[in-house]
């Protein structure tokens, strides 16, 4: 440790932290636009300048290295009208549309102009209006609100493994695009939206389902049922002001009642669903039945990526649908027979921390009799968020409810589900019941537990011992899928999520992804299952009853028809 001076104070640095580093972990606030947390600095913004006693030029702090002694200014009068120049410079080429953007009162742009009191244009405005490419079924990209801080091809690349974009050309020509300048629907793109995650701008964002959601609402014809997916719970609280990792289950299913939902369904009941095909699938491939190690299908990012970067593993997904999907399927059969309603007249809408599950929904694979498609509209934490303050309704004052039955009661497994590692767990616990017959004696599988990219673990069940892992984060899949291929790891059973630390920080969920806002969602969803009564999938006894009444059993051929699909090599255009 040595000392340095900031604005006339001494505080303490360590041998090789940057500037930004050292100021971040002293409360020392300087505006950042490229900076991404554990990634190499680009220093390409140049707003986290400062003044350094002995320097002639201002430094970017992100990747300047701390040096004993030296004395610093953040805030002094040479650095703000550097920063205001930044950020005028980039206002000069930025469409005047904030009433109208999708991140209007949450743009760091706009904000950063409000603290340096930019108020009035001094550059010369250059007309340039690239066309918006609304090609993907999940993200949006507009050209002219790009900024070039680079977050967005740094997180597709480094982090996601997936290198959809990239910048063209240089200077003031210098754009972010895709290869040949084509739609994101024909590139590598897998639509996670973790770059929707970083972008500071609304130069990415998802697509927008609201308008014909709140169509259907207004529509007297229609039956409009609702699902929310595990994770939602416990992030959407951080929306309306509640502590991070804060429970609004019950105050979610009465939220969507009052908002017009017909019928509000908890998709931890598919989750459970899920487990019980997942887990009654691996025991089949255990026994000679197809392919080892069995992956997960439950994130349809995960599922594009393979589908687009190692097609000759796509036998090694599991079969069955997502448990979004499972449950629109069971909506529109299941539930419409038992309550005498016709399908077409169901207008079915899942509530969803991510992106791609936009994509997922569009899928033709993802349709049922007629042609029906399983889910018809797909919301994510934002988007209803906002629908919620549009009605004027108050999350944080609404009495809890309960979700709707006949597909309501799920057990803690399910909710596990928003966690990297809790389809995993949840999938043990079950296989073991189905091998033995009896309950794991311990259900908290730690060693799948936690934020590392990938994590192992070994589960002797009846005379098998599995061989497990755990992967969030593509480019952890990619690093992991290319061991397997060079036969340096083996496994029976792999969890893969797309998105760093499951769908607690997916692609549609609150902008902030700081590592300790994800670590308090998963804790709050491990304390949901610690204290839960019903922890076990096949313990569901609406789960049994679905099954005795309608499905036969699990991998029975109305399941298979309903609950499981199939992938193909991605071609263009999908």
């Amino acid at each position: 440790m040595f000392q340095i001076e900031v604005n006339g104070k001494p505080l303490q640095a360590e041998p090789g932290e940057t500037l930004l580093k050292v100021l971040k972990r002293n409360g020392v606030r300087v505006p950042t636009l490229c900076y991404l947390k554990d990634r190499a600095p680009s220093g390409a913004c140049r707003l986290c300048v400062v003044e350094v006693a002995g320097q002639a030029n201002l430094v970017p702090s992100c990747a300047f290295p701390a040096a004993e002694g030296m004395k610093i200014q953040t805030h002094s009068p040479r650095v703000l009208r550097a920063r205001r120049t930044v950020v005028e410079l980039l206002l000069a080429n930025h469409p005047d549309d904030c009433l109208y953007c999708v991140r209007n009162g949450d743009c760091d742009l706009r904000r950063l102009a409000g603290e340096l009191d930019v108020r009035q244009r001094r550059y010369c405005k250059i007309e340039r209006r690239p066309e918006t490419d609304n090609s993907s079924a999940s993200v949006v990209r507009e050209q002219s609100k790009c900024i070039l801080c680079g977050r967005c091809v740094r997180v597709c690349e480094e982090v996601m493994g997936v290198s959809a974009i990239d910048f063209v050309e240089r200077g003031s020509h210098s754009r972010v695009t895709t290869a040949f300048e084509e739609g994101l629907n024909v590139s590598g793109c897998v639509g996670c939206g973790q770059c929707v995650m970083v972008c500071p701008t609304g130069a990415l964002h998802e697509v927008d389902h609201m308008g014909r959601v709140l169509e259907a609402l207004a529509d007297p014809a229609l039956t409009v049922m609702v699902q929310h997916a595990p994770s939602v719970s416990v992030t959407l609280g951080e929306m309306f002001g509640l502590e991070p990792g804060s429970d609004v289950d019950g105050a979610l299913n009465a939220v969507l009642r009052r908002m017009g939902f017909a019928r509000v369904f908890d998709t931890g009941f598919s989750a459970d669903l899920t487990v019980m095909e997942e887990a009654s699938e691996l025991l089949q491939r255990l026994g000679g039945k197809g392919p080892l190690p069995m992956m997960t299908s439950c994130s349809p990012g995960w599922i594009n990526f393979v589908e687009s970067f190692f097609p000759k593993w796509m036998p090694n997904l599991s079969t069955c649908k997502s448990p979004q999907q499972m449950m629109g399927a069971l909506i529109k059969t299941y539930y419409a027979r038992s309550q005498k309603l016709a399908p077409e007249k169901i207008f079915s809408v899942s509530i969803m921390p991510c992106t791609a599950k936009k994509g997922e929904a569009a899928r033709r694979q993802m349709r049922g009799e007629g042609g029906l498609p399983d889910v018809d509209a797909v919301l994510t934490t934002r988007e209803l968020a906002f629908m919620i303050r549009q009605k004027g309704l108050d999350l944080k004052t609404l009495p809890a409810e309960l979700p709707d039955s006949l597909l309501g009661e799920r057990s803690s497994a399910g909710k596990i589900f928003g966690a990297s590692g809790g389809v995993m767990e949840a999938a043990v616990r079950t296989a073991y019941r189905l091998v033995t017959g009896h309950e794991l004696e311990n259900l908290e599988l730690k060693a799948v537990r936690g934020l590392d990219g990938i994590k192992e673990a070994q589960v002797k069940v009846g005379d098998v011992t599995l061989d497990l892992a755990v992967v969030s984060g593509l480019m952890n899949a990619r690093r992991l899928v290319e061991d397997m291929e060079k036969g340096l790891r083996r496994y029976h059973f792999v969890e893969v999520m797309t998105c760093p630390g499951g769908c607690i920080a997916g692609g549609g969920q609150p902008h902030d992804t700081e590592p300790e806002l994800v670590k308090a969602r998963m804790s709050a969803l491990y304390t949901i299952d610690r204290k839960a009564k019903l922890r076990c999938a096949h313990n569901n006894a609406e789960v049994q009853k679905l099954y005795k009444d309608f499905l036969g059993e699990p991998l029975g051929h109305l399941s298979h028809e309903l609950l499981h699909t199939s992938y193909a090599q991605r071609r263009e255009g999908e």
